[in-house]
């Protein structure tokens, strides 16, 4: 399928943004390793990756309900989820039912390293086998008791390795001391899970700027929990003021904390930069949140996405089709995402006329289309009649639509991926006035 998407003749978004996957994600670990039903939960993300957590957990609670424990999911298909990958392979490690499972997904899935979570989970007693390829799903898990202890990663690792251990944690027999080692990348989301689990009962905090401990003599208790909306959702309707030509019209966002647990909410703080103004009305929970374009934006702007690598497509194909020059870094984890986000940004922006370098794996520049010194890269032709392809992963569909309101359209492949994180994205494109052509 491809959408032929054409920009509003006026603009008029009032969105009711999707639950936060981050947030939802952990929310359903916690409230399991509690014992607590589904029914505590409240606000939770319709998204393709929850939908499957929240699949596996009703049926591992029939099991345990039923007696027939690993007869009815003795496959845990995670399809495209990442997040489920790594939370639940911690998960069922540390499920002292005896039940032998096999975890597993889509092939780009099988191709995503998971090594380094199955070591750490290794040498607190878990047993892993890999039923592929070394190092990658899928997995063949065997629940049982984990010791825990002291356990060492690289800092620059996915934080959901680190989310994973830190939420199961509490049930290991000795606790948890968690040393990262080196750059600690996606900060924020670490917190995010310690924050969580504190809030479910548990004692777990930082030691020093690089160690985390996590004791065993506070355990989970059932915690009615409400579920924010994502920031990550929102960083398409700053991306989408951004790029509306004038007069221009305020985007009314529902249900954002500007106090909020996920990192990815220094978005409002990077497009303020770019001269758009957030307003929070309220702090409870269908608060509402208004973006304003007012003023000139910079020229050239230079960010970290370190603590927040969602929000770099969002960003660079924002900033070229405003032509702000810019060199992003922090940007490692990238390369092991849905797909090479890297790459693809770099051949999909050139579908466009927008040719940016990288450095190594974590460095992306663009000077500009003025661009006019030597070894500067200017603008391409834009290649005509061509589509943006989404590589399987929803972020490019919902980074790239936002720019038919400067091309005048845009095409767009497999829109289906945005189900991912934010299936009513196209509804409510529609909604604000976007029109679609489908093919």
């Amino acid at each position: 399928m491809k959408y032929h998407i054409l920009p509003p003749s006026k603009l008029s978004a009032h969105v009711t943004l999707p639950a936060s996957k981050s947030i939802s994600n952990r929310a359903l670990v916690l409230n399991a390793l509690s014992g607590a039903t589904m029914s505590y939960l409240s606000n939770v993300s319709d998204c393709d990756d929850t939908t499957v957590m929240m699949e596996t957990f009703f049926l591992l609670d029939a099991e345990r309900r039923e007696g027939r424990i690993g007869v009815l999911l003795p496959t845990v298909n995670i399809k495209a989820a990442g997040t489920a990958m790594r939370f639940l392979t911690a998960y069922l490690s540390a499920t002292p039912d005896g039940a032998t499972r096999t975890i597993t997904g889509t092939e780009r899935m099988c191709h995503r390293p998971i090594g380094v979570l199955v070591d750490a989970l290794r040498s607190m007693g878990a047993q892993i086998e890999y039923a592929g390829n070394e190092g990658f799903p899928p997995l063949r898990i065997t629940g049982q008791r984990l010791t825990g202890g002291e356990v060492t990663l690289p800092g620059d690792i996915s934080s959901q390795f680190v989310s994973a251990l830190l939420m199961i944690a509490p049930q290991l027999t000795e606790g948890l001391t968690l040393h990262l080692k080196g750059n600690i990348v996606s900060r924020p989301y670490i917190n995010m899970t310690l924050a969580m689990m504190r809030e479910h009962g548990a004692k777990a905090s930082w030691r020093g700027r690089q160690t985390i401990v996590v004791t065993p003599d506070h355990p989970y208790r059932p915690t009615p929990y409400q579920i924010e909306s994502d920031w990550s959702a929102a960083s398409y309707w700053y991306e989408i003021a951004l790029l509306q030509p004038r007069p221009q019209s305020p985007i009314a966002l529902n249900g954002l904390f500007s106090k909020s647990l996920q990192g990815d909410s220094d978005v409002a703080d990077m497009f303020k930069e770019l001269a758009l103004q957030t307003f929070h009305t309220s702090e409870a929970f269908q608060c509402k949140t208004t973006v304003l374009n007012r003023g000139r934006a910079k020229r050239h702007v230079e960010w970290d996405f370190t603590r927040t690598p969602d929000l770099a497509q969002t960003m660079v194909v924002a900033c070229a089709m405003k032509d702000i020059s810019f060199v992003f870094s922090g940007l490692q984890s990238l390369r092991i995402k849905e797909t090479d986000r890297i790459a693809a940004l770099q051949t999909e922006l050139r579908k466009l006329g927008v040719q940016v370098e990288v450095e190594g794996d974590s460095i992306m520049r663009w000077a500009g289309s003025k661009a006019q010194a030597p070894g500067d890269v200017p603008y391409l032709q834009p290649m005509a009649g061509t589509a943006i392809d989404t590589y399987e992963d929803h972020r490019m569909a919902m980074a790239f639509a936002p720019a038919a309101m400067v091309l005048g359209s845009i095409d767009i492949n497999n829109p289906e991926v945005v189900s991912k994180s934010y299936p009513r994205y196209w509804d409510n494109l529609r909604e604000a006035g976007f029109e679609f052509i489908i093919e």
